[in-house]
């Protein structure tokens, strides 16, 4: 390895196209069966186990629209752009197997820098017990982009759609919602502060939660196993990237249903309550319009609510009805609020956010 000279650092010039991605993927050991080949051929080879389907979900990640240097570690965004994509894949009820990981990088980052990021994804990569089984890297003229395509298996009868809900099933939330974008407020404020004062240092302490949700979320393939454990099938299933508005708008568009939903039943941290307060915005509108949670969103039977009971994390929010693309929030007053599908989008005119999530099709 060949430093500059100056800063002790490695330019990525030091090394070719394949030997940065040998050097970069060399500490990524194959761990499946039906992982055939991985990385250093043309193409990776994947045995579908019998009785399998997969599934494929690929996300892209950009600098100064998904993302902000400025204050997330590039070990952080690692595992953040494994996680985003493993959390697709536990959508459609299935259990993560391998991922690609392309990137696009200015010069302007050390050979030193991509180790950090490969880093964090390492640690996704044992985490969640999947393969990086391939991918590319490629100059940009600015900033970084991150493209990760994730591949899972799962059986044909098993497979989660968007679609499949039916009046009268339960909504059930994972985890809780609200506190990524609540981080996401916090991060922003301070980097503010420090950028009119850069001698005061931001003292995150009291917003520990809810900054880690936003840098480094957990795709909840967790709760995909414990499903399966107890015998119980969604009806439809999508993962909370966008807030409950958006996500919900989606599963009533393609089950062609309505739903109502109800506001002192969505599962909010504290902490997440503590910076609505401080920013004088309700934290009921971070779990709607927010995003970047990565929980899951499904509906299930009726029959099926004494199973879901025994586990623990997930939340009744609410139920399908038959008002096809009317969905309502009921508030503690008893005030039936209709939720519109304002998730957030990348392509208004007003987003100017750099970590706003993306908007699904």
């Amino acid at each position: 390895m060949h430093n500059d000279g100056g800063s002790g650092l490695t330019p990525i010039s030091s090394y070719g196209e394949f030997g940065l991605i040998n050097h970069l993927t060399q500490a990524f050991p194959v761990v499946h069966p039906h992982v055939i080949k991985g990385i250093g051929d043309d193409a990776a080879v994947i045995q579908p186990a019998e009785g399998l389907v997969q599934v494929i979900s690929t996300d892209l990640l950009l600098e100064g629209v998904h993302f902000d240097l400025s204050y997330v570690p590039l070990r952080h965004l690692g595992y953040k752009s494994i996680a985003v994509n493993l959390s697709d894949i536990a959508a459609m009820n299935a259990q993560p197997l391998a991922i690609t990981v392309s990137i696009g990088m200015s010069n302007r980052f050390p050979v030193e820098a991509l180790e950090e990021l490969y880093a964090g994804m390492k640690i996704a990569c044992e985490k969640y017990q999947v393969d990086l089984i391939g991918g590319d890297t490629s100059s940009s003229k600015q900033g970084l982009m991150i493209s990760v395509t994730a591949v899972g298996q799962v059986s044909p009868e098993a497979v989660t759609y968007r679609k499949g809900a039916k009046k009268g099933d339960l909504i059930v939330v994972s985890g809780d919602v609200g506190a990524a974008y609540a981080g996401l407020l916090v991060l922003d404020r301070e980097k503010s502060v420090y950028m009119n004062a850069p001698d005061l240092q931001p003292d995150l302490t009291d917003y520990d939660y809810v900054v880690g949700r936003q840098l480094r979320p957990d795709p909840r393939v967790d709760v995909i196993y414990r499903l399966k454990e107890l015998g119980i099938q969604p009806t439809s299933m999508i993962d909370i990237s966008d807030g409950i508005a958006s996500e919900l708008h989606h599963l009533c568009f393609h089950s062609k249903c309505g739903a109502t939903i109800y506001a002192h039943k969505l599962p909010i941290d504290f902490q997440t309550v503590k910076v609505g307060e401080e920013f004088e915005i309700s934290p009921v509108t971070f779990a709607l319009n927010g995003g970047e949670d990565y929980e899951l969103m499904f509906t299930i039977p009726i029959e099926d609510f004494e199973k879901i009971k025994t586990i623990e994390g997930l939340s009744v929010v609410g139920h399908i009805t038959d008002e096809e693309g009317i969905m309502h929030c009921m508030l503690e007053s008893g005030e039936a609020v209709e939720i519109t599908a304002d998730g957030f989008q990348h392509f208004k005119d007003t987003d100017t956010n750099s970590d706003s999530p993306e908007s699904e099709v």
